[in-house]
């Protein structure tokens, strides 16, 4: 998938009630400091912000308050389970980001990161779409949204981002109303 393209998930898929989000990347050999990613899935209303603080799932929160997202194994560095049937109708669409934490070895960036991908396979581990972000100038960059899982005509879809921040955790939390 490139940036800005979606994929029909649960219309191409019939039966697909869970999926997992694996997330993966290479970082750049470095004598020095390695930025440590860190993943996170953002529960969001039909206004596109978070519907609490509760329904963000970290490593600090491994599930959602409903237990419909859920951190899992690690076939890739990170992955996330989501049991679309239980996620609760007042949830529009699950952003999938990725941020640099700040507090491991100070300020980082996604300059030293290669092949960050998002991909959605099924419960089974049947690989269905893999987002792959593209390299570029990503030296100032230190939060990025992947990707999301939204609603559409009575399914679920998956929309390729890569959307980065380099303003970071705050520049996220003030886009989806979280406090941070």
């Amino acid at each position: 998938m490139v940036a800005g393209s979606n994929a029909a998930l649960t219309a191409e898929n019939p039966g697909l009630e869970k999926v997992l989000l694996g997330i993966g990347w290479d970082l750049v050999p470095s004598r020095g400091p390695q930025a440590e990613l860190v993943p996170m899935a953002i529960m969001c209303g039909s206004d596109g912000r978070a519907i609490s603080d509760d329904h963000l799932v970290f490593f600090n929160q491994i599930a959602s308050p409903d237990g419909s997202i859920s951190f899992a194994g690690e076939e890739d560095q990170e992955q996330i389970d989501v049991d679309l049937n239980r996620v609760p109708e007042t949830v529009h669409k699950i952003a999938v980001l990725l941020y640099v934490d700040p507090e491991v070895r100070g300020p980082g960036t996604f300059g030293a990161v290669k092949d960050a991908y998002l991909r959605v396979a099924t419960e089974q581990n049947r690989e269905l779409l893999r987002f792959t972000v593209p390299r570029g100038n990503l030296d100032k960059i230190n939060a990025m949204i992947l990707g999301e899982l939204y609603r559409h005509a009575g399914g679920w879809k998956f929309r390729a981002l890569g959307q980065g921040y380099e303003a970071g955790l705050a520049a996220v939390a003030a886009d989806f109303k979280l406090k941070l």
